[in-house]
């Protein structure tokens, strides 16, 4: 059973939120930050990307950066530029892209439920990643950005969503990078209390994005309760921030490859190569799109190739083997072009779907590298079989889209 429980979230007034909203810490660098926050002393990067507040170069785990954090944090909240709700509450949060919206509940997710597995993962997380969120929820106090949870989806929950968001959304703003987002209060405590309760009939909820920011919240919880000798369970920062979307709402699309060098071999040689456990057709200078499970778009000199994977290179009944991720990884990546490790390993580079396939191209053309592999995306089905049968899935196998914007709503642990 899946423990929620609603909160007074902490959110912008509405006349303020596009100035507040930002897109997530980890998907831009330093200097992106910058620039999107240039003349905007209410954006949020000023307390999830605090870096842009010192000159250029500070390095932003510095325990300066952390503390300015908390400044901005504590100066948002003096200015009115972020307010608490006087009750406890959930909120909707929808998303519209390409003109299609995904309808999730913003809830407190329950730390226990983290650490006994009951809140599944698919991938690994790093140790520095994490010690890096995990500071800024302690000295923040709370869980500044969501994280982004699927379940499977429930009839009932539909409909009270449906219900509450026919009414007027709270916030209503199409962001700078054209992705709609839309944001409904609930009120009505007869709602609230159904909510509880449909979850706890809900086994398991799945990370889809946000790994590092899920261990970072709910190991900062279980510390918390392990310093407090009065722990009771009810406490606050048992909870932390989460948005649960309907698996059947969720779109998962492609992550793609980029490699610098043939290791050692000439192109045809390469080709060659891949021909033992690929059928190779070549389709020209047209853009090819994988077309379907097993089968993978490569470019390579202005050429673009399809490639089929043969019979028997992998296992459609083993949640792992059955990945285009792993069949790519495994007989190209490894066997032909010798690269071992995809987190550690220089040569290699990963490109969201949502760039398109003519970034692959551009990157290739423009000699920064050298070969250009799409894949077709992992469907909900597999990420939940994976996370079920307690395996991981490879690095960079799955990319969400639209991302949650963070600061709609924050979590308080006190």
């Amino acid at each position: 059973m899946a423990i929620i429980k609603p909160f007074r979230g902490i959110r912008p007034p509405q006349a303020l939120v596009e100035q507040v909203a930002s897109r997530p810490y980890d998907v831009l660098n330093s200097q992106e930050a910058r620039q999107e926050a240039t003349g905007n002393e209410k954006s949020l990067y000023h307390i999830i990307k605090p870096e842009i507040d010192f000159p250029e170069g500070t390095d932003e785990h510095d325990e300066k950066v952390y503390q300015k954090a908390v400044e901005n944090f504590n100066a948002f909240q003096q200015n009115g530029w972020l307010v608490q709700d006087n009750k406890d509450h959930y909120y909707v949060y929808a998303q519209t892209m390409n003109g299609r919206t995904q309808y999730g509940l913003v809830v407190c997710a329950n730390v226990e439920d983290y650490m006994m597995g009951n809140i599944k993962k698919h991938e690994l997380t790093r140790r520095d990643k994490e010690e890096d969120r995990m500071k800024h929820v302690r000295v923040n106090n709370a869980n500044i950005e969501p994280v982004f949870f699927a379940y499977p989806h429930n009839d009932e929950l539909d409909g009270i969503v449906s219900r509450i968001t026919s009414g007027k959304p709270e916030y209503d703003f199409v962001a700078p990078d054209g992705f709609g987002h839309h944001f409904w209060v609930i009120e009505n405590q007869k709602d609230i209390d159904r909510i509880t309760e449909i979850f706890k009939g809900i086994p398991y909820l799945y990370i889809a994005d946000g790994h590092h920011r899920s261990a970072a919240a709910a190991l900062v919880g279980d510390e918390k309760r392990r310093q407090n000798p009065n722990h009771r369970g009810d406490e606050e920062y048992n909870y932390f921030l989460a948005v649960c979307f309907p698996d059947n709402q969720l779109n998962i699309i492609d992550y793609n490859r980029l490699v610098k060098d043939l290791n050692g071999l000439s192109d045809a040689e390469f080709l060659e190569a891949l021909k033992k456990d690929f059928i190779v057709e070549e389709k020209g200078t047209e853009i090819y799109k994988p077309e379907k499970l097993h089968n993978f778009s490569l470019y390579l000199s202005g050429k673009w190739y399809s490639l089929t994977a043969r019979e028997g290179t992998y296992n459609d009944n083993d949640p792992i083997g059955v990945l285009d991720v792993t069949i790519s990884s495994n007989l190209i990546l490894d066997e032909i072009l010798g690269i071992k490790d995809l987190r550690s390993d220089k040569r290699i580079d990963f490109v969201g779907g949502i760039r398109g396939l003519g970034e692959l191209k551009n990157r290739v053309d423009s000699g920064e590298m050298k070969v250009a592999l799409a894949l077709y995306p992992v469907s909900m089905k597999q990420l939940i079989d994976i996370a079920d049968s307690g395996n991981i899935m490879p690095p960079k196998t799955t990319w969400f889209e639209p991302k949650l914007r963070s600061g709609l709503v924050i979590h308080k642990l006190d």
